[in-house]
């Protein structure tokens, strides 16, 4: 699926819930459908500067995709970085870097979190962002060393 397929789906799953309460909760479980990151991965290297929660996050790339494996020790966060995961996962570095998520705004997270959870999910988003366009530049670099 594109990423504009993953992110209309997960804005037509949340329209199901009329109440943020039922939002929050499918929230929640999204969060607990995510696969657990090795834990070797759980460093300071790998924490999401701020956050208030800690979310740890781990990319690779991997037959030309960048793959995304992550937790928090919070469980609305671990929902958010999930449904981020489940939106941007296996997909190029460039479809990534230049990704409108719009989803973000289409279920209301932007008006119904918590100021730090909105700065948190930002973070979030510049980071997974931030590796992509790194992964970019690296296949721009073989790419040139090729020719």
């Amino acid at each position: 699926m594109t990423i504009k397929e993953q992110q209309d789906e997960l804005v037509e799953e949340f329209e199901l819930f009329p109440d943020w309460m039922e939002k929050y909760e499918q929230i929640i479980q999204i969060g607990k459908e995510l696969p657990l990151i090795d834990e070797r991965y759980k460093t300071d290297e790998n924490l999401i500067k701020g956050c208030q929660s800690k979310v740890w996050l781990h990319s690779f790339m991997k037959d030309g995709k960048v793959w995304f494996t992550a937790d928090s020790d919070a469980i609305i966060t671990r929902g958010l970085i999930s449904m981020m995961i489940k939106v941007l996962s296996g997909h190029s570095p460039k479809e990534i870097a230049e990704a409108d998520l719009y989803f973000i705004d289409a279920i209301g997270l932007s008006s119904h979190l918590s100021p730090t959870r909105s700065n948190g999910l930002l973070a979030m988003v510049r980071q997974m962002k931030q590796y992509a366009f790194a992964f970019h530049l690296q296949e721009i670099k073989t790419n040139q060393h090729e020719e």
